[in-house]
């Protein structure tokens, strides 16, 4: 029985292992691409910082904990910028069911996102997808609200030139310079700026059999 249970733990290690190897290496970006592929002049970032809903964040992001859990961390720092109780990935989860095993094996879907948002609020929460171009900036123009929050679904590919699916906050949308703030949760990328029309570009491909998007809550 000894033997057993040993051998059951050491594969139950060996599949988690194998998860956190595909979860993080799927999203590996050489640094150089990073830093090359968005905006970070320090004027704009600073700007950015200043919109109405990004001044909610107080310049603090709570990164993710693993490469997986971009979307409970994108979360969490909605939650906490607008005064929910519920602003850590583990309270986040906690009674969802998702990512037990301290990995969200392949990532949340958009639409398994907003059922762990329903569960931890009583505000309106929302999927936004097959959006066009134009729907999509007059979204960006709302999310300068201090009372609505948006999560973009994106790929990280049509964005760094490599990478998989990603769930990060948006800080808002500076219009005159038609750039988009990204609040990255994940430390390796940090906030940038992007342009309105390639985080189009990357939010309008395929997870699976849907289309990515927004996820908003109001």
């Amino acid at each position: 029985m000894k033997r057993l249970l040993v051998y059951g733990a050491i594969t139950c290690a060996a599949l988690l292992a194998g998860a956190a190897l595909i979860v993080t290496g799927q999203t590996a970006v050489p640094p150089g691409a990073i830093e090359s592929s968005v905006i970070r002049t320090p004027e704009l970032i600073a700007l950015a910082w200043r919109l109405p809903a990004a001044a909610t964040y107080k310049q603090q992001v709570s990164w993710q904990s693993n490469g997986s859990r971009c979307g409970p961390a994108s979360l969490a720092n909605a939650f906490r910028s607008l005064g929910e109780e519920e602003t850590s990935e583990a309270a986040i989860l906690d009674g969802t069911g998702k990512c037990w095993t301290g990995y969200c094996i392949m990532g949340l879907t958009l639409d398994e996102l907003a059922e762990v948002a329903l569960q931890h609020t009583e505000r309106e929460v929302s999927v936004l997808r097959n959006l066009t171009s134009e729907e999509f900036q007059e979204h960006l123009r709302h999310a300068n609200d201090p009372n609505r929050r948006y999560i973009v679904n994106f790929s990280r590919k049509l964005i760094f030139g490599a990478g998989a699916g990603h769930h990060s906050p948006i800080g808002g949308y500076l219009e005159n310079e038609d750039k988009v703030f990204i609040l990255d949760v994940n430390e390796n990328y940090r906030p940038w700026l992007v342009e309105r029309e390639r985080l189009f570009q990357a939010m309008d491909t395929f997870d699976g059999g849907q289309k990515r998007g927004l996820l908003m809550i109001e």
